[in-house]
């Protein structure tokens, strides 16, 4: 699973240049303001060369699509179908899949960065926004009447951006925080029946930002996520849930497969490595050595030193 930067995603949808996207990003909006931009869904994604599916990544910006067509997304253990018409609250918490289902798409759709609304003379913290945490249902259903509300907001921002005004950026935070609003007013869509392939997505997920973390190769790497709660949190579940499908698809619970990794990468580190056990201890993420040393002994039945030796 990848990570796809604001930067990224302008050269996937217009294939612009490093230098174009410079240019692009920081003469547009103005780097120190943070990156905002409003988009037409028909013109990005169904003209001559149409993306019809954008691939399962992490998303290190915020994008909210007004959505008009078929389309299915995935996430976490959800799948959501899109019958008609919807919006979606996507975040750089939670990784997604989007596939379109018809090439009758229509909408529109905005990009930002938590640097934008930081701007906020509100005092924003978007993290904190409700429909903004991971145990948020992100995707809405609407009624003819509601597209064309939040089609209304859409239009008005896109025609704010491309204004002289000089303090079109502060007016554009708080249309913006008009649209999450009504968001967090809508009614989720209900995910259809999890499946097989949703345990296998998860357990596939789990193990890429396990292993994202090894090997070690300086004594100044060190591993972030440790314990289930921080890996369920990131991949949109509850703890719960990550380590029964971990159970059902390998076998073992999410603390034996983390605490293995970490053993195996320690012996790694113990045998191939000049390190002392305190600077080993550190990269593995324990804050003392002493917690360290106990934790391979009860896994190894040996001390750090003695299996080193």
């Amino acid at each position: 699973m990848e990570s796809v930067s604001i930067k990224d995603f302008y050269k996937d949808i217009c294939g612009q240049s490093s230098c174009q996207l410079d240019y692009f990003l920081d003469n547009k909006n103005h780097s120190d303001l943070g990156h905002f931009n409003v988009f037409d869904i028909a013109k990005f994604y169904f003209d001559d060369n149409p993306k019809c599916q954008m691939s399962y990544n992490r998303r290190l910006y915020y994008k909210i699509s007004l959505i008009k067509g078929k389309n299915l997304v995935e996430y976490a253990d959800k799948t959501i179908l899109i019958e008609q018409q919807g919006i979606l609250f996507a975040s750089p918490k939670i990784p997604y899949r989007y596939t379109a289902l018809d090439n009758n798409q229509q909408g529109m759709f905005c990009v930002f960065t938590k640097e934008f609304m930081s701007k906020s003379k509100m005092g924003l913290h978007i993290d904190e926004l409700p429909i903004y945490q991971p145990s948020s249902d992100f995707i809405y259903q609407l009624d003819d009447k509601q597209y064309l509300e939040i089609e209304a907001i859409f239009k008005k921002m896109d025609t704010e951006l491309s204004s002289d005004y000089e303090y079109k950026y502060d007016l554009l935070r708080n249309i913006l925080m008009q649209l999450i609003h009504t968001g967090q007013k809508l009614k989720p869509i209900v995910s259809m029946q999890s499946t097989t392939n949703a345990a296998s997505r998860i357990t596939t997920l789990f193990i890429e930002l396990l292993e994202r973390q090894f090997p070690i190769e300086n004594d100044a790497q060190k591993v972030v996520l440790r314990n289930p709660i921080e890996f369920a949190t990131i991949l949109g579940v509850h703890t719960n849930h990550l380590n029964k499908v971990l159970k059902e698809t390998t076998g073992r619970s999410t603390s034996d497969i983390i605490n293995a990794r970490i053993v195996e990468e320690a012996k790694i580190l113990l045998k191939q490595t000049q390190w002392n056990v305190s600077e080993i201890a550190y990269t593995l993420g324990f804050d003392e050595v002493a917690h360290f040393s106990n934790f391979f002994k009860k896994k190894t039945n040996l001390s750090p030193l003695k299996f080193r030796n």
